[in-house]
């Protein structure tokens, strides 16, 4: 049973993918379409996200795959279809975007946050620490409270 409910798991993961790419956009020519689609497992489609355009099932996501194929088709190389996309679309078009001064917070940003968040955890618990430590610290005994104290030890037979 684990088997049959692993493979049918399986299918439906890989049939969203294949699903992704229509018959009527498909190159007739192979070596062209093993191109785009070489190109389109790089794009970014603009509405899914983190999901490439050969991945997609987006309006936008096929238009780009066709646009994608028209270039390809035009006798564009890839790296000329990527830098049109990117012209259209930004550094976003592309899941692995070039590490550039416009694009550093993007890729330190998360870091970043997470260092100073730490930072902020640390310095609060200390704070805290600090603070609990201060405000419960006992003041020592007077010498009232000290007799009191022998007194009460005295009477249940613990001597000091």
């Amino acid at each position: 049973m684990k088997k049959f409910l692993f493979v049918l798991l399986a299918a439906y993961v890989l049939a969203g993918s294949a699903l992704a790419v229509q018959p009527d956009e498909i190159l007739k020519d192979p070596a062209l379409e093993a191109r785009a689609r070489e190109i389109s497992q790089d794009i970014r489609c603009v509405v899914c996200q983190n999901q490439s355009i050969d991945d997609s099932n987006s309006g936008i996501a096929k238009n780009m795959r066709i646009l994608v194929r028209d270039r390809i088709s035009k006798g564009d190389s890839n790296q000329e279809v990527i830098d049109y996309l990117v012209s259209r679309y930004g550094d976003f078009v592309l899941l692995k975007p070039p590490v550039k001064i416009k694009t550093l917070v993007l890729w330190f940003g998360p870091a970043l946050m997470l260092v100073f968040g730490l930072v902020g955890i640390v310095f609060y618990y200390r704070r805290r620490a600090k603070e609990t430590a201060e405000t419960t610290g006992a003041a020592p005994l007077s010498a009232a409270e000290k007799a009191r104290l022998e007194a009460l030890m005295n009477e249940e037979g613990n001597p000091s």
